[in-house]
Formats: structure tokens, C-alpha cells, sequence
């Protein structure tokens, strides 16, 4: 077992407890949280020195292991760009779990990532919930499947649209191609649930779970109108959404605040670098918090480096964001919207025994030398001793 103890506990599901405790049991989960714990002869004791201690942080979108640090000769793994609509695609079929993103990402206090194809098809496949540790990604798996990748805007548009008029060459055609599979998916279903046996089609069992509400659409989205399309359409068929970038959301927090769909923010760092990043800003996710949009700050790594996670929480902080709301914007919030809260996210018994003690709060505070330990699974994956 493990013990953590004399740490200013930030456990995400409450209230802070200053010079608390973190026990952590041989089976990797959290066996108590509290003021004052005692813990069985032979438990190895760190003493965080009042330190801050929060959850593992967990990120909502990016593309890690996929698209790698050196990408590999062959090409990266995060764009299945032979057809624009390849929802039988798998992120844990082109995970590298040797990718050097992962342990730089895990020395920064981030334990958990939603990784998952990129956003050059209509529909992408599903995104994976991953440790940072392993070196198989079978044993890493929290979830297989929390989201299906779809993309709308600019990204669909410029893979195919461009390349021999390719479909899709519009927006009309992008949302055209999304509807057109969920139209086959809900008949291939409705026909299965009859008993007519209808011919195998891994696309649409892949779609399945989306119908079913038991993933969310995950949505690549930057500009208003493509947002609203991704409502749109997940009204039209009752489905599950999240809003991943949500560039132009401080535009239309109001009309966002409606429906209730979350909304993943970022990367907010970094150039505009093509049309729908043009009204990209810091104050994004206070405004749509402000409204009553359920957030979550994303970095889109490798777009912004994984590491740069806890970064992006601080400088939405700076911009407006409540700070307790930019701690839940990088942990609870993400790990609840991705369907992982059961695992991780905050500290409470029951959960994975995924913490980072901190020599600074990395919301306040800039440097290379943040991030004092990283525990995964009851386990010390990194120590700066």
C-alpha cells in the first residue's frame, strides 16, 4: 500500500483538505481520503510537506500515440485518409505506447487521455480512454470506445473536397454524408432488433453504440455554423454530442447554454492558423461557463503538447474562468463527460489511485520543475527525486 500524507488535497469532489491524506491500496484504487489516516505496518509512506496533491489530470481530445513525437516513416497513424467515412477505425488498433509524447505528458502531471483519429473524415472512428503508462495498449485501456470522431468544417472540406472534387466539397456535404450513415445505421439496426438478419457491415455495427446513446458523437467543430450542424444533427437522431474546440462558442454561449451539450475548449494557444480559428481567445471557456455551458479544456496534442495541459487551464483561469472551475475544466469534468468519472478524475475512495503532487500549483505558476511525483494506478511513475 501507499500513503500519502501532509498534502493540501484537492480531491475534486468536495471541498480541499488541507495537510490531508491519500491511502492507496496493493489492487491500484483509493482506499480512503481524509484528514488522518492510518495505514498497515509496511505501507510506504511519501510525505507531500504540504504540498499540493489534486487527481491525475485527464484530457479530453487529442491524438497522442497516434500521431507521434518522431513520426514514423511510414506516415502518422491518425488519419485513415483512403475514405471519408470509416467509422470501423479504432484508436487502440494504431496506439504506440512507446510514443515519447506519453511520458513527458505523465512527468506533467497528466494521466489520462481520450486519444483518437484526427479530423480529416466525416467520421473517423472511435476515440480510446488510456494510462500514459504501459507497453501494451490492451493493459492501458480505461474505456475502448468513449466517443466516435466525426468533423465538420474546413478539415473534411480540404482532405477531399480539394483532392479531385472529391465528396465532400461543402458543408452540405459533409453533414450530407453524416446523415446518410446514421440514416443506414438506425435501418441496419431497427432491422437487426426484428431478427431479419441483415447482411454484416462492420461501418454501421461500428455506429451502433452511437444510436444507442451509449457514446457520444464526438464532434471536431470550430466555426458557429458548423456547431450548430452538429446539433442539429444529433437532435435529428437523438444522439449523445460533445462540441470538441468550439472556437466561435463565446459567439453563441447563449444559444449553446439551450441545449446543454459540453463543450471540450482548445487549443486556445497558438497561431490562427486557417479561417475558423479566427475569433480563437483565452476567454472562450468563461464565457460559455458563465453562460452555463458544461466545458472542458483540451489541448488537441500534439497540436499543443500534452504537457501544456495544466498550462491552458491556467491561462483560461487568467482570462476569466473560475480557478476551482479550471481544475474540474482538466479532471472531473472531462473524465465525466468521456464516460470515465467511475475511474478517475478526483480522489475518492473506490477510484484509480491516480495523483500528482505538485512543488507549485501549475495554474499559478510557470517552470519546468511543477510536477514532484506522478502516481498511476498506486504506482510512482515519475519522481523528480
Amino acid at each position: 500500500m501507499l500513503l500519502i500524507k501532509n498534502g493540501h488535497i484537492k480531491t475534486m469532489a468536495g471541498a480541499d483538505i488541507p495537510y490531508g491524506c491519500v491511502l492507496m491500496g496493493d489492487d491500484g484504487k483509493i482506499a480512503a481520503v481524509g484528514e488522518h489516516l492510518t495505514a498497515p505496518e509496511g505501507t510506504t509512506v511519501i510525505d507531500a510537506g504540504g504540498r499540493l496533491v489534486t487527481p491525475g489530470c485527464v484530457e479530453a481530445h487529442c491524438h497522442i500515440g497516434l500521431h507521434s513525437a518522431a513520426v514514423r516513416w511510414e506516415g502518422a497513424d491518425y488519419n485513415e485518409s483512403s475514405n471519408p467515412v470509416t467509422p470501423h477505425m479504432r484508436a487502440i488498433d494504431g496506439i504506440d505506447p512507446f510514443d515519447e509524447y506519453l511520458r513527458t505528458a505523465v512527468e506533467h502531471g497528466v494521466t489520462t487521455a481520450c486519444t483518437g483519429p484526427g479530423s480529416a473524415n466525416v467520421v473517423g472512428g472511435t476515440f480510446a480512454a488510456i494510462k500514459l503508462v504501459g507497453k501494451r495498449v490492451d493493459k492501458m485501456v480505461i474505456r475502448e470506445a468513449v466517443g466516435m470522431k466525426c468533423a465538420f468544417g474546413e478539415n473534411p472540406k480540404g482532405a477531399y473536397g480539394q483532392n479531385g472534387k472529391k465528396t465532400p466539397v461543402t458543408r452540405m456535404g459533409v453533414a450530407a454524408l453524416l446523415r446518410e450513415l446514421l440514416y443506414k445505421t438506425r435501418d441496419y439496426l431497427n432491422a437487426k432488433e426484428a431478427g431479419k438478419n441483415p447482411a454484416f457491415d462492420l461501418k454501421l455495427e461500428a455506429m451502433i453504440p452511437v444510436l444507442k446513446k451509449e457514446i457520444p458523437l464526438k464532434a471536431h467543430a470550430h466555426q458557429a455554423d458548423d456547431i450548430f450542424t452538429a446539433i442539429r444533427i444529433a437532435k435529428e437522431f437523438d444522439l449523445k454530442l460533445t462540441l470538441d474546440h468550439c472556437t466561435d462558442g463565446s459567439r453563441i454561449a447563449d444559444e449553446l447554454a439551450e441545449d446543454g451539450y459540453p463543450a471540450l475548449v482548445g487549443p486556445s494557444f497558438g497561431s490562427k492558423s486557417k479561417v475558423e480559428l479566427k475569433n480563437k481567445e483565452f476567454e472562450t471557456a468563461a464565457k460559455l461557463h458563465a453562460a452555463g455551458v458544461p466545458i472542458a479544456i483540451i489541448t488537441d496534442a500534439p497540436v499543443l503538447p500534452l504537457e501544456s495541459l495544466t498550462m491552458c487551464a491556467g491561462l483560461a483561469a487568467s482570462a476569466g474562468l473560475p480557478y476551482e472551475e479550471a481544475w474540474r475544466a482538466i479532471t472531473i469534468s472531462p473524465a465525466t463527460y468521456m464516460g470515465i468519472a467511475d475511474r478517475v478524475g478526483s480522489l475518492e475512495a473506490g477510484k484509480d489511485a491516480d495523483a500528482v503532487i505538485w512543488n507549485a500549483d501549475p495554474l499559478t505558476a510557470l517552470g519546468s520543475a511543477l510536477t514532484y511525483m506522478t502516481i498511476i494506478d498506486g504506482k510512482v511513475v515519475y519522481s523528480a527525486e
